[in-house]
């Protein structure tokens, strides 16, 4: 009776505590900080924007330099391609992406003057912003779910008679327009800088920065095929329809693509002229001919070989 079973399984060993695993406490690498606390020129920016899930690298960067500039500062992309590497198209495009998550907004106003201007606002909590704006009196109230490029860039305020503006629906994205072969900066800037102007042909062309980003390859492509300004700016501009246009973007991008002109041809690098020498008068036989130096005729220089370039004395 005192033998044991060697039949009987061994009994399994208790689990060893999490606080007391061998492997507990030993991580090594990641990221470690070195802080000093700010007391002159700091910004306080918020989690939710330096950790967006969805947000790209390059918008975070603009939002967090966006919060820490001083009221009245010039934030359009031309100004921000100058500050920065990117070009106007990156910027563009983050712009976007901080619109669309409700950190940017852009509202127009009308100044004393008479003119309408765009004004940029800087948003360091769009949460609290879109629950500040949907329990403000006389402003329609807006589900919770609503998303933020619906509520902020579709319905900013109400109309002029004190009426809550109607719902629209969310716009189309702008046609398809070609695309350069080499798209450098200058040429870009030079499509910009021409799209920008076209409001002083016609006040009906004012475009967005959004619309100018999305069709200044557009333009950058019939620049770099030989088309000149001023001819662009004619395609654009010529035979408008006389009543309103609704979306002037949409009618520029399709005729940058529509009347697109073709490549230019290829040219063979010029050949140059043959060389025309002066006349001669040769001593021997008194005939003009064509030669480098002054000398004898081909036909006397056969009959006397030994002083094939005889000249006058």
């Amino acid at each position: 009776m005192d033998i044991q079973n060697p039949s009987v399984p061994p009994h399994a060993q208790s689990r060893t505590a999490d606080d007391k695993h061998p492997n507990r406490g030993c991580h090594t690498g990641g990221l470690a900080h070195d802080n000093t606390r700010h007391t002159t020129r700091f910004t306080v920016i918020g989690n939710h924007l330096a950790q967006h899930p969805e947000l790209s690298l390059l918008a975070i960067g603009l939002g967090v330099h966006l919060q820490s500039l001083r009221k009245g500062a010039r934030v359009d992309i031309k100004t921000l391609a100058a500050r920065f590497p990117e070009g106007a198209t990156r910027i563009a495009a983050a712009l976007r992406e901080l619109e669309a998550h409700g950190y940017l907004r852009r509202v127009r106003e009308r100044v004393p003057g008479g003119r309408i201007v765009t004004r940029t606002i800087s948003c360091n909590q769009p949460a609290a912003a879109r629950h500040h704006h949907t329990a403000a009196p006389g402003r329609p109230a807006r589900p919770a779910a609503a998303p933020p490029e619906q509520e902020e860039c579709e319905k900013q305020a109400t109309c002029e008679t004190g009426r809550p503006r109607e719902k629209r629906a969310p716009r189309k994205p702008l046609p398809a327009v070609p695309r350069p072969a080499y798209p450098a900066p200058a040429l870009l800037q030079a499509a910009t800088d021409l799209l920008a102007d076209l409001r002083r042909h016609d006040p009906r062309l004012l475009l967005s920065a959004c619309d100018t980003a999305h069709l200044a390859p557009g333009v950058a492509a019939w620049l770099e095929r030989e088309a000149g300004p001023a001819a662009v700016r004619h395609a654009l501009t010529a035979d408008l329809p006389p009543e309103g246009l609704r979306r002037p973007a949409a009618l520029l991008a399709h005729r940058l693509t529509a009347q697109l002109p073709p490549p230019p041809p290829f040219r063979a690098p010029a050949t140059p002229p043959p060389v025309r020498h002066p006349l001669r008068n040769c001593p021997g036989c008194d005939r003009a001919f064509r030669a480098p130096e002054p000398g004898r005729c081909g036909d006397c220089r056969t009959s006397s070989p030994t002083a094939p370039y005889e000249t006058e004395a």
